[in-house]
Parts: structure tokens; sequence; C-alpha cells
């Protein structure tokens, strides 16, 4: 019942960790409400110390999650088949499925946030 973000980053992808805190800071914006920002690692299993280490360093208190199989279009089709698979991928999705914003590469954050209070879930006041 939670407009939910996602984001699919990887700590060797340079935009994905430039654009991370952003995230982290909407969480804080907007947790309080009807929304749950989720973080997917798309690193190796194998790097799974390096991305825990970061997450760590970012104060990521928020549901973050490691890709553990080596099949990356399983990875796509669980998050988004439109998804051709680039990182970083940013998906705000609403209860029931519908998509609300997709953005392959840097998500544009002013549009996010738009995204986000001008849906009904959440709304502009609280």
């Amino acid at each position: 019942g939670k407009l939910r973000l996602i984001n699919v980053w990887a700590t060797w992808c340079g935009p994905c960790v430039i654009e991370y805190p952003d995230f982290l800071v909407m969480q804080r914006m907007y947790g309080a409400r009807d929304f749950e920002f989720v973080s997917v690692s798309a690193d190796k299993l194998e790097q799974k110390d390096k991305a825990l280490a970061f997450l760590e360093e970012k104060e990521s208190g928020v549901s973050n999650y490691i890709f553990t199989e080596d099949d990356k279009y399983a990875l796509i089709e669980a998050i988004d088949p439109e998804w051709n698979g680039a990182l970083p991928y940013t998906l705000l999705v609403a209860p029931g499925g519908e998509r609300v914003y997709a953005q392959q590469g840097t998500a544009d954050m002013l549009e996010l946030k738009r995204a986000i209070v001008e849906h009904p879930m959440i709304g502009r006041y609280y």
C-alpha cells in the first residue's frame, strides 16, 4: 500500500554512487507518508562487501538488496521488462504495479520529486 521508489545501482557505476544520497534524502522527506525507497545493488555477489561498505558509508537505513543470480535478464524481468539493463535505473511504482516514473540513466531529481508529490497517495501537503 505504498508508493515505492526502486533504484538499481552498482558500486562500479559512477552516476549511481553520485545520485544515491539524493534518494536517501527523498526517503527522509516522504518516508513518514505512504512512501518507501528500496535499493537494489547489481554488484556481483562476490562484491557484496564492497556494496555493504558503500551503504554503510552513506548511512543507508532503507531496504537494501543485492541481486544474487548470474542472469541479469532475470533482474530486468523482476524490476521492469521495459528496462534495457543499463545502470542506474530508477522506477517509481504505485500499489498494483502502475509505473509512475521510470528513468534509465541518471534520474532527474526535480522531475522525480514532482512525480512523488503530485501522486494522490502523497500530495503536496502533509
